[in-house]
């Protein structure tokens, strides 16, 4: 009996060990994408999209609420940077459903981007054919 219970402990204690390793590899992976969306760079954003998914077996919306740059979400940093190209695609890889679901700070897209005055942008647009 003491031997099933050492090693169902030992089995245990790998398992966090393993566990905490690919959440940190997966911080990793996900390391410089506020700076790719910054930088409008949409095909380096689909590579590291597909990366993450192949890898991790994680989409998008699987991290996105994880993710901030600066307090903002991906999508919202976009907007804030004229990344039009990034920002087009997180909203066409989001979910419908997700788009309209309240962010961390309680405010959904379409009411932060009437807070910020950012109606007349382009990523606004493909936000309202979405919703």
């Amino acid at each position: 009996m003491k031997k099933f219970t050492k090693a169902s402990l030992a089995l245990v204690s790998l398992s966090f060990l393993f566990a905490g390793s690919a959440n940190a590899s997966i911080e990793d992976a996900l390391s410089n994408i506020c700076a790719i969306v910054q930088a409008d760079d949409k095909g380096e954003l689909r590579k590291k999209m597909r990366k993450v998914q192949s890898d991790y077996r994680l989409k998008l919306q699987d991290y996105y609420s994880g993710v901030t740059c600066g307090g903002n979400s991906l999508i919202r940093t976009a907007m804030l940077n004229n990344a039009v190209e990034a920002g087009e695609l997180l909203v066409k890889k989001m979910p419908k459903s997700a788009l309209d679901e309240p962010e961390q700070d309680g405010k959904t897209l379409q009411a932060w981007i009437s807070e910020q005055g950012l109606e007349g942008s382009p990523i606004h647009a493909v936000i309202q054919e979405r919703i």
